[in-house]
């Protein structure tokens, strides 16, 4: 299976609005978008374009507009981003940032119980 691009920040806000209702034309993404972000359609068809590129998207023609959607799920994006992450810090460097984003999370003790049964299950197949 292939393994989504790196995706830049802007290009998580148009994949947000793909996520939430697909398929969306780019004047629907762009309607979709925050107003603080202060976007023209133009940066929403170029981003849009790059997604593409990238294979982040797919779109098909429906009239004279094209209709996008994802490729990959908001969750095999967040993994591959995390991985990245974790792989630039280099060996040895991963529990840094784990660390970091544990203290930065607010996390409900359900979560808690689970990351610890996650951490003996990894424990058990590396020994």
């Amino acid at each position: 299976m292939p393994k989504p691009p790196p995706i830049t920040e802007a290009e998580w806000t148009v994949m947000d609005s793909l996520w939430i209702d697909s398929p969306q034309s780019a004047q629907e993404v762009h309607g979709n978008i925050d107003p603080r972000q202060d976007w023209t359609l133009g940066t929403v068809k170029t981003l849009l374009a790059r997604l593409l590129k990238k294979g982040a998207v797919r779109h098909r023609q429906e009239g004279k507009r094209f209709l996008y959607r994802p490729a990959f799920t908001r969750q095999a994006c967040v993994r591959a981003a995390g991985k990245d992450l974790l792989d630039r810090a280099g060996p040895g460097a991963k529990s840094p940032p784990l660390a970091y984003f544990l203290k930065q999370s607010k996390i409900s003790a359900g979560e808690i119980q689970e990351l610890r049964g996650l951490l003996d299950r990894i424990e058990k197949e590396q020994s």
